[in-house]
């Protein structure tokens, strides 16, 4: 997923103006103020408050500053803006307001380059292709529990397809579209459009357990279509932040994020506009968790160590990668976020998946998410058409989740904090591997650090869907 070395939002703009790369932005319908001036493009912002701020206080704020508010957030003082004015930024004030539309403006009509491989596989498929349902315990859990009703899982991601397997779980009063930065109903805004990546997601967690296709890890909970990947594949902040308080105020269970915020893989509190990105997610998750929803999400496919890094040689994902140096300050958002449950994957050997970053302190369980390269291959699950498999974390994130989702079943009286204790203890430890050469070339692939019980491939190990049950 993809990622960018950030210039000023408004040299940006006042760029793009110059240089005609915006032909294909509509034409500004906004009253003008005293002041202000429409040359276009109309862009989006995010804005972020002092904690408190009213609603009125700061859609007259964004209003003298040449904006108009699309949606605030009093919970988290954060607001979503739109303005066609280059001054808007210097305006509102740089140090709190981001653009990520007008960073990657010039640059969509490059196509987010897809961290997940996908081979397709034909609609008659079997459940017991599913070695990773095999691997987390699920077939013997579901003679004990398949998940409640009551329990309902928000998959914050491309959307979700009406598929036979997901015809009884997914909750469409409870789906919404979030690319405005605002949470729209509308069927049409939380439906797939250019992925399947969210319908595959879907399918991991609670497709039927009807004897056909696929069976999902917790096939009796409910699911909900948050739609945060716009058509061009980029997860910008604004879309994230819905997600979110989206799934706070709709009182859902668990959430899961198989995805990274744009546009950088690591987002840096040490520059300014990065800084507006991590705190306004940073807030969303909090409210999330504060209203007892537990997170959980993908560790990425990078094979990064998370922990320590050193340096990014993806961001920007909008457009041409540029090497930079990390410093302590930058992290992946959302999984490295303290109310987050961080997820890697690995093969059908219980062996981290090459691709998977991993991290002491940002792993806090493993998951199926396959290998190309190993055993088993990669995941099998629902995608509009039928039935494709994919590799990535993007996989393991959905059983994990999953996972989360029977244990809320079976304890419904646990708050999230609770389930995310009873989420890491249920897990089968899994230790650091003796060796990891994968290519045989005498050299380690990464480098497993921590104990047994918790460790920076595996975190407190992989999670079991039959403990989840009756533990």
């Amino acid at each position: 997923m993809p990622l960018l070395h950030r210039a000023r939002a408004a040299a940006v703009t006042t760029a793009l103006l110059a240089a005609g790369l915006v032909a294909s932005t509509p034409a500004v319908a906004e009253p003008t103020l005293p002041g202000c001036t429409q040359p276009g493009p109309l862009l989006r912002y995010l804005v972020v408050f002092p904690q408190a701020t009213t609603a009125a206080t700061a859609d007259a704020e964004i209003t003298g500053s040449c904006g108009t508010t699309t949606v605030y957030y009093p919970e988290i003082a954060v607001a979503v803006a739109t303005s066609p004015d280059p001054s808007f930024l210097r305006l509102i004030g740089p140090q709190r307001a981001y653009s990520a539309q007008a960073e990657g403006a010039s640059k969509r009509a490059v196509k987010r380059k897809k961290d997940d491989t996908e081979l397709l596989r034909p609609a008659g498929v079997r459940s017991g292709e599913q070695w990773d349902m095999d691997l987390i315990n699920a077939p013997a859990a579901h003679s004990v529990s398949t998940g409640s009703k009551s329990v309902v899982v928000g998959v914050l991601d491309s959307g979700v397809a009406r598929h036979p397997e997901l015809a009884s779980a997914l909750a469409p009063e409870l789906s919404a579209g979030c690319l405005t930065g605002k949470p729209d109903q509308s069927p049409a805004a939380w439906a797939p459009t250019t992925s399947a990546h969210g319908t595959h997601v879907a399918g991991t967690i609670a497709a039927a357990d009807d004897g056909r296709g696929i069976t999902g890890v917790a096939p009796g909970v409910r699911i909900a279509s948050v739609k945060v990947v716009d058509d061009d594949g980029f997860i910008y902040p604004e879309y994230a932040v819905c997600g979110f308080m989206w799934a706070a105020s709709q009182g859902m269970t668990v959430t899961n994020n198989s995805y990274f915020i744009d546009p950088y893989l690591f987002t840096c509190q040490s520059a300014p506009g990065q800084r507006v990105i991590y705190e306004a997610v940073r807030r969303a998750v909090d409210y999330a968790a504060s209203r007892n929803v537990l997170n959980v999400a993908a560790a990425g496919n990078n094979a990064a160590d998370l922990s320590r890094p050193g340096r990014d040689s993806l961001s920007p994902t909008n457009g041409d990668a540029q090497t930079r140096p990390v410093d302590p300050s930058c992290v992946v958002l959302p999984v490295q976020l303290k109310n987050v449950v961080g997820v890697s994957a690995v093969d059908a050997t219980k062996t981290k998946s090459s691709y998977s970053s991993y991290g002491l302190g940002a792993i806090d369980v493993t998951a199926p998410g396959g290998d190309s390269r190993a055993p088993g291959g990669c995941v099998l699950s629902t995608v509009p058409s039928g039935y494709d498999s994919s590799c990535g974390t993007s996989m393991a994130t959905p059983h994990a989740a999953g996972v989360a989702a029977l244990i809320a079943s079976t304890h419904p009286e646990a708050d999230a904090p609770q389930l995310g204790r009873m989420l890491n203890a249920q897990a089968t430890t899994l230790a650091c591997p003796e060796d990891y050469d994968l290519y045989g070339t005498g050299v380690q692939d990464a480098f497993c650090t921590g104990y047994s019980e918790y460790n920076s491939f595996y975190g407190h190990g992989l999670v079991d869907a039959l403990a989840a049950v009756t533990k």
